[in-house]
């Protein structure tokens, strides 16, 4: 794909930050992600992880039924708050074509979920996107550290995760 990344033990070009994922995430909700100084050794890091340069601009999580992009989705967050944390997602209206590195995936799958980070395909999950499954255009994430407030004219859903607790949609 042309990125600048590699798995634990490979040098980085250049001393920088780095987003660090595991190479594999069955519990989702970017656990275990980080973004870490890396000045040429990779090898203290855990033996599944990779490390990758970190994108910038908008971040979409794109469900795509047999190729062709059904929900586009915006996620927002703070710069400061770990990778986990989203303060909303917006559905909105944008065509976005199918990722051409899946055009010989075997196997056949309804549904595919990527998400981006600009042009930048960063994760790939072979299911629908949960957190739209209630008919909403937005869902705004309840997390365990924060007061639950009552958002006027929403509906709270539960839906615990990680350290989300819910949402409240609309």
């Amino acid at each position: 794909m042309g990125y600048n990344c590699g798995p634990v033990g490979t040098a980085v070009p250049k001393p920088d930050f780095y987003i660090i994922r595991p190479s594999f995430n069955i519990m989702g909700m970017s656990r275990f992600a980080r973004i870490e100084w890396i000045e040429n050794s990779t090898d203290n890091m855990h033996p599944a992880e990779f490390w990758c340069e970190i994108f910038k601009g908008e971040h979409l999580s794109v469900d795509f039924h047999h190729k062709k992009s059904e929900l586009v989705v915006r996620g927002e967050r703070e710069d400061t708050d770990p990778l986990y944390k989203w303060k909303k997602w917006i559905k909105i209206d944008k065509e976005i074509e199918f990722p051409t590195i899946f055009n010989k995936l075997k196997g056949n799958y309804d549904w595919i979920n990527c998400e981006f980070i600009g042009s930048n395909l960063i994760e790939v999950h072979f299911r629908i996107n949960p957190d739209f499954r209630y008919d909403n255009e937005l869902a705004i994430p309840v997390w365990d550290d924060e007061n639950f407030n009552d958002c006027n004219n929403f509906t709270y859903v539960e839906d615990s995760d990680y350290r989300r607790l819910g949402f409240w949609v609309k």
